[in-house]
């Protein structure tokens, strides 16, 4: 299990980022590798895209950016 790290205001594009489900805005952040099965098959899972994900840090709910 990943630890939790720093819990802080984030902004994308230029945007403070505010929970969806609660409004809380700090979060804490984490890099998610979008895996799919052909990459997966090939055994080079590195290749795939990633994604940016912030984590409410008062109610857990992922927000989830790709580039």
């Amino acid at each position: 299990m990943a630890t939790k790290k720093e819990s802080k205001p984030r902004f994308v594009k230029g945007h403070q980022l505010e929970c969806q489900v609660c409004k809380n805005d700090t979060f804490w952040e984490r890099e998610t590798l979008m895996n799919t099965p052909g990459m997966t098959l090939f055994g080079i899972e590195w290749a795939n895209k990633r994604a940016q994900n912030y984590i409410c840090d008062h109610c857990g709910y992922v927000h989830w950016f790709l580039e």
